[in-house]
C-alpha cells in the first residue's frame, strides 16, 4: 500500500528575491495585486520583501502583512538587531508571520565581505536568532552561501542556531554553484550530523546560474528538505531562482516517484505566472517549461487554448465566462474596464483570441495620475521626421497638450509624453512582439528606461504599436509620480 504523500511547504520569494533582477522593481499597488495572486494560487509562505533595504521595502511589507490573508507573511533581515527590530514593525499587521535572517557562512562571504572570523559568524547567528525569537515564534535561518561553506562548520552553525531557536534552516545555493549529486550530500550530511535538526523544517533556495535550480531543489527534498524556497518564472537575481511552477508540476507529474504534495492551485499557475510576467515586463518564452506557450501541461496549469472565441457579437457574459474559463478573477470595477476596452477592441479587430483577452485583463488594475485621452501622428517619410501631439489628463484636475517632434513617431511620442509631464527619462530598451498572430494583431511593447540610477520597465498592447508603447512609457511616468510622492513611513 502506497504512504501518504507528505507535505513540501512553498515559500514564494517573487516579491523578494525576485524583485532583484534588472528593471523587475514592482510598485506597493503591484506587489500587493501579485501577493494576493499568490494567497489564492495556495503559496503557504511569502516573502514580502526586505524591510531594512528602504522606505518603500517597508512599507510594501506592512501593506501585505496587514492586506494578504491565508499564507505566513515572511520579512527579510540580516543577523543586526536594528534590522530585526524594523522588520518586526512591517510584520505588524500579519495574522502569520516569519522572520527570516541570514549571514554570510562560506569563506569568501565571512572573510571577503563581512570581515569576521568564524567564531564570530556563529556568535552573530545566535544572538540574531535570539533577539528574532523575542518577537516571533517562527524563525528561519539562512547561512548565506552555505553551499561553499565547509561542511563541519556549516553543522556548527546550524546546530548553534538550532538551539537558540530557529524553527526553519534554509540551505541556499546563494550562487548557483552546487550540481544535484554533491547537493543532496549536503542535506544528508546535515541531517546526519546535525543535533535536533529533525525538530526543525530543512529548506532550500537555489540559484540558476548553472541552469540546475529546479533540479536541485528536488533533490534537496529526496534527501529531506520539506521547504521549497522559489519565485514565479524563476525571476531573481543574475540567472534567476528556482521555478515555481516547474518544481510544483514536476513533484506533481512525477508523485509516484517523490510521494510528496503541495498546496497549489495549479490550474492558478498560468494566470499568475502571466501576471508576474504583466508587471515585470519578463517576457515568458514560447519553450519555458510548464507555463510557456509550446508546453504541453495547458489544462493541468489553467491554460485552455480555444483558438477563436469572441467577436462583435459577444456579450458581457461571453465575456465573463471567458476570463474565468482563462482562469483570472475580476471584481466588478475591473471587469467593467475591461469590457469597455472590449467593445473599443471589437471595432479594430474581426476576430479575438485569447492572446487578446489575457491582454486586457492583465492591465486591469492599470492607471495613474496621468491618462492619455488623444494620441494624434503625423508622420511620412521627409527629412522633417514625425510629431506627435499627446493630450494628457491628471487626476488633480490638469488637461495637458504637447507636441514635439521626433526622427519616428515612436521618438515623437515619447518626447511629447516626458515634455509633457516634465518626467526625463533615458529609454534603454524598447520591445514590441504580437500577443496573437495575423495582420490585426495586438502589439506588445515593453520599454525599459532609467531614472535617477534605477531601471523601470512599462508595458502595453495595442493594435497600434505606436499607441502601445507610448501608454507602455506613460505607464512608467505614472509608477515614477506615484514612487516620488508617498509619504515616509511611520
Amino acid at each position: 500500500m502506497p504512504t501518504e504523500p507528505e507535505r513540501v511547504t512553498i515559500f514564494d520569494t517573487t516579491l523578494r528575491d525576485g524583485e532583484l533582477a534588472p528593471g523587475c522593481s514592482m510598485t506597493q499597488p503591484e506587489k500587493l495585486r501579485v501577493a494576493r495572486a499568490l494567497a489564492e494560487l495556495g503559496v503557504d509562505v511569502i516573502e514580502a520583501g526586505y524591510p531594512g533595504a528602504s522606505r518603500g521595502d517597508w512599507d510594501s511589507v506592512r501593506s501585505v502583512a496587514r492586506e494578504v490573508q491565508g499564507p505566513i507573511i515572511c520579512a527579510l533581515a540580516r543577523c543586526k538587531r536594528d534590522e530585526i527590530e524594523r522588520a518586526a514593525g512591517a510584520l505588524e499587521g500579519a495574522a502569520r508571520k516569519r522572520l527570516h535572517v541570514y549571514i554570510g557562512t562560506s569563506p569568501a562571504y565571512r572573510e571577503q565581505q563581512l570581515h569576521l572570523s568564524a567564531v564570530q559568524v556563529i556568535r552573530t547567528a545566535i544572538d540574531a536568532v535570539a533577539i528574532a525569537r523575542e518577537r516571533f515564534t517562527d524563525v528561519e535561518f539562512s547561512p548565506e552561501d552555505a553551499s561553499r561553506t565547509e561542511l563541519e562548520f556549516l553543522a556548527e552553525v546550524i546546530e548553534r542556531v538550532i538551539e537558540a531557536g530557529a524553527t526553519t534552516i534554509n540551505i541556499p545555493d546563494t550562487v548557483g554553484y552546487a550540481v544535484p549529486d554533491e547537493f543532496s550530500e549536503l542535506f544528508r550530511y546535515l541531517r546526519k550530523n546535525v543535533r535536533g535538526i529533525d525538530k526543525v523544517v530543512l529548506s532550500v533556495h537555489c540559484h540558476d546560474d548553472l541552469g540546475m535550480a529546479v533540479a536541485n531543489s528536488l533533490t534537496a527534498v529526496v534527501a529531506g528538505a520539506r521547504q521549497i524556497e522559489c519565485t514565479i518564472n524563476g525571476i531573481g537575481e543574475r540567472a534567476g531562482n528556482c521555478s515555481l511552477e516547474e518544481v510544483v508540476m514536476a513533484l506533481r507529474t512525477r508523485a509516484a516517484f517523490f510521494n510528496l504534495a503541495t498546496n497549489i492551485r495549479s490550474t492558478r499557475l498560468y494566470p499568475v505566472s502571466r501576471l508576474v510576467s504583466n508587471i515585470t515586463g519578463v517576457l515568458i518564452p514560447r519553450n519555458k517549461a510548464v507555463v510557456g506557450e509550446n508546453a504541453v501541461l495547458k489544462e493541468d496549469v489553467g491554460l485552455p487554448r480555444s483558438g477563436l472565441v469572441l467577436g462583435k457579437d459577444s456579450g458581457p457574459d461571453d465575456l465573463r465566462a471567458r476570463i474565468a474559463a482563462l482562469g483570472f478573477e475580476l471584481d466588478a470595477a475591473q471587469f467593467a474596464r475591461v469590457h469597455a476596452e472590449f467593445r473599443g477592441l471589437v471595432l479594430r479587430k474581426k476576430e479575438l483570441f485569447d492572446g487578446d483577452i489575457e491582454a486586457l485583463v492583465l492591465r486591469a488594475e492599470g492607471g495613474g495620475p496621468w491618462e492619455l485621452t488623444q494620441l494624434r501622428i503625423e508622420s511620412g517619410s521627409g527629412a522633417e521626421g514625425a510629431r506627435a501631439t499627446v493630450d494628457l489628463k491628471h487626476r488633480d484636475g490638469r488637461a495637458v497638450e504637447q507636441t514635439s517632434r521626433g526622427d519616428g513617431p515612436v521618438d515623437a511620442s515619447f518626447l511629447a509624453l516626458t515634455a509633457a509631464t516634465g518626467i526625463q527619462v533615458t529609454l534603454r530598451t524598447f520591445e514590441v512582439r504580437a500577443v496573437t498572430g495575423g495582420q490585426d494583431a495586438q502589439g506588445e511593447a515593453v520599454v525599459h528606461v532609467e531614472y535617477q540610477n534605477r531601471t523601470y520597465r512599462g508595458a502595453s498592447a495595442s493594435t497600434d504599436i505606436v499607441e502601445a508603447g507610448t501608454r507602455a512609457l506613460l505607464e512608467v511616468i505614472n509608477r515614477i509620480e506615484l514612487t516620488r510622492a508617498a509619504p515616509p513611513h511611520a
